[in-house]
């Protein structure tokens, strides 16, 4: 028969206690490491407060300059597109006009961060198409606010999707001078590469396509230390409001598509194709 000696009925509240207090360390531990919801929670900045004002090309000509006054590139009607890109500050646009001197192709903004969506999207994206367009949806990234995956995702839920039809284009990632702050977004040259990586891969997962990125080459410079982990796969458009479109990105030897203009008629933002009108169709195809 065995003997209960004193103090034995204690023994389990003591190794309770040891256990609870083993578990709460380990949580605590946690909670202190990188990539950890208590982290994350407090890793991003707030959404942005005027996503109406940041268009394409909106922060270039703000720290590069719009060229303003200087005379268009001649055109090359059997090597080159003209095409536009609007958002909402563009508010309804006269497709028309713009298809009766020789517009194309369109860019839209969708969104921006994971909160914004383009009030006159419909009118601008279907409006386009209507005309005759072949057109596409890009988004204002905000690397600072959410994930890439995030803002990815949120771009094909509103507007940013893609399909085989001859008329739509892969959408577009906008990677420009921050609106809001630090130039880079408060991320390193490695930390907005990883983002920008995400954002790609997730787009893809979703639609099948590799999306165009549009970006300066001063800002790229500055922002991912030049990285060319981009360049044989992703499209680009480059914004260069002159003669030509200047000096690419690492990774790059050509650009798909130039933003030369910020001072256009009808719209102000006018671009050209580096291709014939097959490539586009080409393109927008897959």
């Amino acid at each position: 028969m065995s003997v209960l000696r004193s103090g034995s009925p204690h023994r389990p509240a003591r190794s309770l206690a040891s256990v609870a207090g083993v578990l709460l360390a380990v949580l605590s531990l946690l909670l202190g490491l990188p990539g950890t919801a208590g982290a994350a929670a407090t890793r991003y900045a707030p959404e942005p407060t005027h996503p109406g004002q940041d268009w394409a090309g909106s922060q270039i000509a703000r720290h590069e300059g719009s060229a303003a006054g200087t005379a268009p590139p001649a055109a090359s009607p059997a090597a080159s597109v003209e095409g536009v890109d609007v958002s909402s500050h563009n508010g309804n646009v006269a497709w028309s006009t713009l298809w009766n001197s020789g517009v194309r192709f369109a860019y839209v903004k969708a969104t921006e961060s994971t909160s914004y969506t383009n009030p006159y999207f419909a009118q601008q994206y279907n409006g386009s198409y209507n005309a005759g367009m072949i057109r596409g949806a890009y988004h204002f990234a905000t690397p600072n606010t959410s994930s890439g995956a995030a803002q990815a995702n949120y771009f094909v839920d509103h507007g940013g999707g893609w399909s085989r039809d001859g008329k739509t284009l892969p959408g577009a990632l906008d990677m420009e001078y921050n609106p809001y702050g630090a130039t880079c977004y408060g991320l390193s040259a490695a930390g907005l590469v990883n983002w920008m990586k995400d954002w790609f891969a997730t787009y893809k997962a979703r639609t099948g396509r590799d999306a165009v990125i549009y970006t300066s080459t001063s800002w790229w410079k500055q922002c991912t230390g030049n990285s060319a982990a981009f360049g044989s796969v992703n499209p680009l458009w480059v914004p260069r409001y002159g003669s030509s479109a200047g000096e690419l990105p690492a990774g790059w030897g050509f650009h798909t598509i130039w933003q030369y203009t910020s001072t256009g008629p009808t719209v102000g933002d006018h671009n050209r194709f580096n291709g014939a009108l097959d490539r586009l169709r080409a393109l927008a195809n897959g």
